[in-house]
């Protein structure tokens, strides 16, 4: 294995297959996974930018005046669920570097909407501030700058994490945790640690078919998206020379201005690499948020990259894995705030006249964090392994009065939206003597 892949290996979500046995098909309980559809009306479509037509990923969608709101996946495809008191109300559509949009959604149909954003670009000669002599000395600038930029001291993190797996486009697999992650400076050499809190699970096995499909790294995986702490799983000294950059026209994030710098593989580069956008600060050098995807052409390499295991005469390959991950500004100090990953594998059994298709998507949401005492060793069976599974893990419906009284994961509904339904929960669990 090359250098560039051993780096590679270190950010990627691992899927594990296995057979799913007579047994455990016939007797898995099916948990209900959304809410009742004579409650709620379903809006579904794409977000799309106008001057390209291509899709935008993770463009975030929100009923104006609500906690709801959902995000498009890969190919830009977007699912909506609102009570039906509410479909008639503002649809606020957004993405980085775009103009917020907003829609009634009582033009919307059932199906087949598209929405269209606008570039909110800049100049670059209105900017005012120096602009770098190229795109990859101001990415050599972030990573350099990236300790002076951040959180100085370590600090204890709450997060929600949620995981999802769809088969085609019906769920199979739901997982959610809040966990804490004892976070340390950019440039300590000390890894984050990640300890649960509380967490749940729903499987649906009918929908899974005789393919068990399972996610490998749990809430490490977005949390290794935190390039400014990890900026070698992706812009090592070895493998910054295997990309090109180049700029973008600068945007407004949060009133700030900001560089766009795009970014792909070399030609030349046999290893899949990554192709996509970084968001700089303008001032102080900061990645704002990176949106990028895994080169995803060489079917045999990524396969190997992603598959931890599977099933004998299985062929998997995957069509897209996109990334995203978001910073948050704090006294002037920017932090870990948002990453989310999105996978589509494809599963080939032989003697199958079909094959199946699954989604799988991974996010974490930072809700509030503090110092803590760097002195104070978290114990190893506290920890999270990096190689944890959480569908393993996770306690199934337990603990009903932490979740509150709809016990029901609502996959469709953003992660932002849950962490507000638990956050009373979470400060009760703080002052509780």
């Amino acid at each position: 294995m090359t250098t560039l892949s051993i780096h590679l290996r270190s950010l990627l979500l691992f899927v594990v297959m296995t057979a799913l046995s007579v047994q455990s098909h016939a007797m898995a309980a099916d948990i209900p996974m959304v809410q009742d559809s004579t409650l709620v009306k379903e809006f579904k479509g794409k977000v799309l930018g106008e001057t390209t037509g291509e899709p935008l990923v993770f463009a975030t969608l929100t009923v104006k005046g609500s906690n709801i709101s959902t995000i498009t996946n890969a190919e830009g495809d977007f699912s909506l669920k609102v009570p039906l008191e509410m479909a008639e109300s503002d649809l606020v559509v957004s993405f980085l570097g775009y103009k917020p949009k907003t829609v009634n959604l009582s033009r919307f149909t059932r199906n087949g909407n598209t929405i269209y954003l606008t570039p909110a670009t800049i100049a670059l000669e209105e900017v005012s501030v120096s602009t770098p002599k190229s795109a990859l000395e101001l990415v050599k600038t972030m990573i350099r700058k990236r300790g002076d930029v951040a959180i100085k001291d370590p600090v204890k993190m709450t997060a929600f994490y949620r995981e999802t797996i769809k088969k085609r486009r019906r769920d199979a697999s739901l997982s959610e945790a809040v966990v804490n992650i004892y976070k340390q400076p950019n440039l300590n050499s000390r890894n984050d640690i990640i300890t649960l809190y509380k967490s749940r699970k729903s499987t649906n096995y009918n929908r899974l078919d005789t393919v068990s499909v399972k996610l490998q790294g749990g809430p490490y995986t977005p949390l290794n998206l935190d390039i400014m702490k990890y900026p070698e799983n992706i812009f090592t000294d070895d493998m910054i020379g295997g990309y090109r950059f180049s700029f973008d026209n600068p945007t407004e994030i949060n009133n700030r201005l900001v560089y766009v710098v795009n970014f792909e593989q070399s030609p030349n580069v046999i290893d899949p690499l990554y192709y996509g956008k970084l968001y700089i600060d303008m001032n102080s050098y900061a990645l704002v948020s990176a949106v990028f995807n895994l080169n995803v052409e060489n079917r045999d390499l990524v396969s190997a990259l992603l598959v931890k295991k599977r099933p004998a005469r299985t062929e998997v390959y995957f069509t897209n894995a996109s990334y995203r991950v978001d910073y948050r500004i704090k006294d002037g100090l920017w932090y870990y705030g948002y990453s989310n990953v999105q996978l589509a594998v494809v599963v080939n059994k032989k003697g199958k006249l079909f094959n199946s298709k699954y989604y799988l998507n991974s996010e974490m949401a930072v809700t509030d964090w503090e110092a803590y005492d760097d002195d104070k060793r978290i114990r190893n069976r506290e920890r999270l392994r990096p190689t944890v599974i959480l569908s393993d893990e996770a306690s199934g419906f337990s603990d009903p009065d932490f979740w509150g009284p709809y016990n029901v994961i609502e996959p469709e509904k953003s992660i932002e939206s849950a962490i507000k339904k638990i956050q009373r929960q979470l400060e009760k669990g703080d002052s509780a003597p």
